[in-house]
């Protein structure tokens, strides 16, 4: 029986950036700090909403280090580590130290768009090679290809691999999972706006952008539905429905790390090429940051 400390309210943490756009250790510490007081229950550590792509070698490690110092074993921490070449990412298992490391996050291989029976081939290989237990990530909308509901069942048979963070946005296909998959494999939310829904079919947890910033809000809302609270779980997430629209809606991490900047986690400063948010979207998530603080 597979045993994963992935479920609840996981959170996608991001790198806080200082002015002169190094990474800002201190902020780091605080953003860690504030999940974990406010109820998340994992950590996750250079996925997507880490910026990870712009981040050396160096700063990489320096990220991990941070988190690990800040957690001091709170939580359990899951690491990205995934790519389109995978020997390549083999090769990094082999070399990362996993003290301190209770999973990782491999992404479905982007750009060279493999077929199913690529995609099954491709984490079957990691998962082999990985001493940690390990979590698929499948979000079509950033890799251009989608690992179907029947590739991530025969998946989740292989003992290594213990759970699906599903980001299709396709409730058929994640349905579908939930149904066929072993009682042993967990679904977890990419999608913050749906989480609400996808726990009531079944699924287990989220690896959420939103609880960056607002994770006493989103960790309320997870474990209302997890302890049969549907009305109390339904008022969260309607409350917060706008919220997670307006978050990604000048792409991610743009409107995070604006709403974070705003209520003092960290400074407004993205690495090129992705940018701020616009003017309009960052007076649209204030003036909803002030209608949440109310009414949840």
């Amino acid at each position: 029986m597979k045993n994963s400390p992935f479920i609840g309210t996981g959170v996608a943490l991001v790198t806080p950036f200082k002015n002169n756009y190094s990474v800002d250790t201190d902020a780091l510490v605080r953003i860690v700090n504030h999940i974990i007081e406010n109820g998340a229950d994992f950590l996750v550590a250079l996925g997507t909403t880490s910026e990870a792509p712009t981040l050396s070698t160096e700063e990489k490690a320096l990220v991990i280090r941070t988190i690990q110092d800040a957690n001091a074993s709170r939580l359990p921490i899951m690491l990205g580590m995934g790519g389109n070449n995978t020997q390549a990412v083999i090769e990094a298992i082999k070399a990362q130290d996993f003290c301190g490391i209770d999973g990782i996050l491999s992404v479905v291989p982007y750009y060279n768009k493999p077929n199913q029976r690529g995609m099954k081939a491709h984490f079957e290989a990691i998962a082999d090679a990985s001493p940690v237990p390990v979590v698929v990530y499948n979000v079509p909308g950033r890799v251009g290809v989608n690992l179907q509901a029947t590739t991530c069942v025969e998946l989740a048979q292989h003992p290594n691999i213990v759970a699906v963070k599903e980001a299709s946005g396709n409730l058929q296909q994640i349905m579908e999972i939930l149904r066929d998959k072993p009682a042993d494999f967990d679904v977890l939310s990419g999608d913050d706006g749906i989480t609400q829904p996808l726990l009531a079919l079944g699924a287990t947890g989220v690896i959420s952008v939103a609880a960056n910033a607002y994770t006493n809000h989103f960790s309320r809302m997870m474990k209302a539905q997890k302890e049969g609270k549907t009305d109390e779980a339904l008022r969260l997430h309607y409350a917060m429905l706008r919220m997670n629209q307006l978050i990604f809606a000048d792409g991610n991490p743009a409107g995070i790390k604006c709403l974070m900047s705003h209520i003092g986690l960290c400074e407004n400063v993205l690495r090129l090429p992705l940018v701020t948010a616009n003017e309009k979207t960052e007076n649209d998530i204030i003036e909803e940051w002030n209608k949440l603080k109310v009414g949840s």
